[in-house]
């Protein structure tokens, strides 16, 4: 159990460390090419979206890391099932039917949530 989480919450770490990154740093011009929603949202949102992935991300790794607070884990990882199902919702509301990778993060975020809670 352990190593599944490791695998799939560091995989979940490294993915929203680049995307929520790339939100935090780059500006809408930049990010439209690969995050078309940006131009239905204000950038102080992106932003926060950006903030709340790389928050997430270390919520993911720390405390199992270092064994202090170990119930944010699944925290961390049951709000990005969260962010997930939003992002879908907003992809679909948009017309935009590509949410492959949306739905890939949602399984491997719950996933990661059913895993962080069985082994703590």
């Amino acid at each position: 159990m352990i190593i599944a989480y490791w695998f799939v919450g560091g995989l979940l770490a490294v993915f929203y460390l680049y995307a929520g990154g790339l939100k935090v740093l780059r500006s809408r011009e930049r990010l439209r090419p690969m995050m078309a929603w940006v131009d239905d949202m204000p950038m102080p949102m992106v932003r926060g979206i950006g903030s709340v992935e790389l928050l997430g991300a270390v919520g993911l790794i720390l405390p199992p890391l270092t064994g202090l607070a170990c119930g944010l884990a699944p925290a961390a990882a049951t709000g990005f099932v969260v962010l997930q199902v939003a992002a879908i919702v907003v992809h679909l509301r948009r017309g935009d039917r590509a949410i492959a990778l949306n739905i890939g993060l949602l399984v491997a975020a719950c996933a990661a949530a059913c895993l962080a809670t069985a082994w703590q």
